[in-house]
């Protein structure tokens, strides 16, 4: 009696257990990151370098504090981070130009960061105008031709490739990386 009870027990199989979750979370819309992590971080930097005319005359924007000097390292580590965030999957559009722009932005966030603790306005400077252009770069390719046109009716924007498609599925639904 006691064999047939081990026998038993041995064919019945516990249910598998539910898939893992994703060791991070991606549920923020393009346009809430941008508008809540990417625009701060270089808002932040870019309002703590340079010169600004006005009717009174020129007024530089360096930090004048340390309050402001941490405010402008603060944001451009944003910008570093950001180019990290904006390669997980779920958020990246391809391997191609948004990976690079993504990379470049991360580097250029980096050497921004390294201008302010340097306390080098002319670097910062630089490094601020890098980053916009970066930024006007991918725009212009990820952000431009899905505007609405003046007709009011907005274009929408393209699926995602099929392979990166699939991956992104199974790593949704599975909560497996797509590799």
């Amino acid at each position: 009696m006691a064999g047939t009870a081990v026998l038993l027990h041995g064919c019945h199989r516990a249910a598998p257990p539910p898939p893992a979750q994703p060791p991070y979370n991606v549920s923020l819309s393009m346009k809430e990151l941008m508008g809540h992590v990417v625009d701060p971080g270089a808002w932040a930097f870019w309002r703590a370098s340079g010169t600004v005319t006005t009717e009174t005359g020129e007024q530089s924007l360096t930090p004048t504090t340390e309050q402001g000097w941490e405010t402008a390292e603060s944001g451009a580590a944003q910008i570093a981070e950001a180019g990290n965030l904006l390669l997980l999957p779920g958020r990246k559009r391809d391997d191609g130009d948004w990976a690079t722009f993504a990379r470049t932005l991360s580097r250029q966030g980096l050497e921004a960061k390294a201008a302010v603790e340097a306390r080098d306005t002319r670097k910062m400077f630089e490094s601020g105008a890098a980053i916009y252009q970066t930024c006007t770069g991918c725009h212009a390719k990820y952000v431009m031709p899905y505007l609405p046109p003046p007709t009011g009716k907005p274009t929408p924007l393209p699926d995602w490739p099929g392979d990166v498609k699939a991956r992104q599925q199974r790593f949704q639904s599975q909560g497996k990386p797509a590799t």
